[in-house]
């Protein structure tokens, strides 16, 4: 396990370093600078001033240069000074990584609390209405963006019924929770409620199932402690992958809530070419999916001890 661990650990460095190095040369080669963003269609600004504030900005270093001081204070945990704000990047983040944590766990655990049961639902009652019904539900939960959930919940739910507050963080109550996580859940539910039912379904076709059944155990026995451990384990790699995305994929959702999150802060970023700020928030979202990652990995360890040997 220990070698799992220490090549896992390896790999995510590899994929970190990759990322925030493609991530810093790709702002440096892009069109327009922070002070250009400030400056938006005003043509009549002293060339003067903004050579300035570029050079204050250190924008002016060689890009190389920029690069390995950015480099080594990562090292130290520092990663620079947003320009819009002068706060450090990390006193920025974290308040954020709270709201977006928040976020991700309260959508995944309304994907599994109603995707696992719906796909479990559906294998054991493969063909008929109850098996459609789920299936149609999943299909139509992949095929329409979470934003449009959201946009129908805050009219119906909110603006009509008024049981919900409409967006905003509030003071992190449940209240201001349940929407934004309803919507960023959609999408994780229904892929999970199909993966389920396709796990469900090859695990109970299986030879062992059959031997089993074959030996007198009851169905209960044979579902609890011959099929789910078995299914269990691709089920676990789609909430893995689904819960570690969750971070950069509820960009939309958290502009659309006005949830003061990892993905707001990195769309006014963008949009502004802080990029200080910008690298920041990535580099929280390729930590993150990375440590769930590899959590999953541990998870299959104790699981399924044949990955021991492989």
């Amino acid at each position: 396990m220990l070698m799992v661990i220490g090549r896992r650990m390896l790999q995510s460095l590899v994929t970190v370093f990759a990322a925030i190095t493609l991530i810093f040369f790709l702002f440096s080669v892009m069109p327009g600078t922070f002070v250009s963003s400030l400056a938006g269609d005003k043509r009549d600004i002293d060339p003067a001033v903004v050579e300035r504030i570029e050079k204050e900005l250190g924008l002016k270093a060689p890009l190389l240069d920029r690069f390995g001081k950015y480099i080594t204070g990562l090292a130290t945990g520092d990663l620079g000074k947003s320009f819009s704000t002068q706060r450090p990047v990390t006193a920025m983040l974290s308040g954020r990584i709270v709201a977006s944590f928040k976020l991700a766990v309260a959508a995944i655990f309304f994907a599994i609390i109603i995707g696992l049961p719906l796909g479990f639902l559906a294998a054991v009652r493969q063909g008929t209405w109850l098996d459609t019904t789920a299936m149609i539900t999943a299909v139509s939960g992949l095929s329409l963006p979470g934003f449009w959930f959201g946009l129908l919940a805050m009219y119906f739910v909110s603006l009509k019924l008024g049981l919900l507050p409409t967006f905003g963080y509030g003071n992190g109550s449940l209240k201001n929770l349940i929407l934004p996580a309803l919507a960023l859940g959609i999408a994780p539910m229904a892929l999970l409620a199909r993966t389920t039912r396709a796990a469900v379904l090859e695990t109970m076709n299986a030879d062992f199932v059959r031997t089993a059944r074959s030996k007198g155990n009851s169905e209960f026995r044979i579902v609890t402690k011959h099929m789910a451990r078995n299914a269990f384990v691709l089920i676990l790699t789609t909430i893995g992958l689904q819960f570690g995305s969750m971070l950069g994929g509820s960009v939309v959702i958290e502009n659309l809530f006005a949830w003061p999150g990892i993905g707001s802060l990195l769309t006014q970023s963008v949009s502004m070419r802080d990029i200080p700020t910008v690298q920041g928030c990535i580099l929280v979202i390729v930590l993150f999916f990375l440590v769930i990652n590899t959590l999953v990995d541990i998870a299959y360890l104790a699981i399924d001890p044949r990955i021991r040997y492989r």
